[in-house]
């Protein structure tokens, strides 16, 4: 599956290892030792044509990993009109072992970016449980000329963090979008920006907060 869910400092914990168990200033809690299983249930966009995207759970079940194989917006020269804007949008059916609940602390993107002077480039991405509101879009955007990788990160504290309701299944939806501005560059040159890296494939990481539901 080549593709976005909700997101500072208290956070930096999330990256890569397991957090504490019932930290007081914090209220995390250890992920639960069971498996968490994510399915997905739709997916749709220009951004991740039928195919393209894949879901992945860490062994911890402190993160998932989204990948995409078709994600690139692209302006200038002989570029399709339509190509400056590709999207996604991923629903997802997340099981969690009984008794806890989760919310997406923080959300990693990369990709590449080649951008003509005087043009720019934008990743953006939401997140929201189904059956709320949907959360406001986080902006990275880049500016050229630029020729290289990037990276970007969006978090949220834990006070702002928006957790699954216990006891209810809701689907989680990833909206993420790439987009591409000619400006003032060249008409005949072309920009663009992907969300790949090195094998084809970009790795878009979602870590996960944990908390016991009530009466659990």
């Amino acid at each position: 599956m080549t593709g976005g869910l909700l997101l500072s400092g208290v956070l930096a914990a999330l990256l890569g290892t397991a957090l504490p168990a019932q930290h007081p200033s914090s209220g995390f809690t250890d992920p639960p030792p069971d498996k968490i299983v994510i399915k997905v249930a739709t997916v749709n966009g220009s951004g991740c044509p039928q195919g393209t995207t894949a879901v992945a759970v860490s062994e911890d079940n402190t993160a998932f990993t989204v990948t995409y194989s078709d994600y690139l917006a692209q302006t200038g020269g002989n570029s399709d009109p339509t190509a400056f804007r590709k999207n996604c949008q991923l629903n997802l059916l997340v099981h969690v072992p009984q008794g806890f609940t989760y919310a997406v602390a923080s959300a990693d993107y990369r990709g590449f970016a080649a951008l003509q002077q005087g043009a720019s480039g934008a990743q953006r991405a939401s997140y929201y449980f189904q059956g709320s509101s949907q959360t406001v879009y986080r902006n990275h955007p880049l500016t050229g000329p630029y020729n290289d990788n990037w990276q970007a990160t969006d978090t949220t504290d834990w006070a702002q963090l928006v957790w699954a309701p216990c006891g209810v299944q809701r689907n989680f939806n990833i909206n993420t979008e790439l987009r591409v501005s000619a400006g003032t560059s060249a008409p005949g040159k072309v920009s663009f920006m992907t969300m790949d890296s090195t094998d084809g494939d970009i790795s878009t990481v979602y870590h996960l907060a944990w908390k016991e539901c009530p009466n659990s």
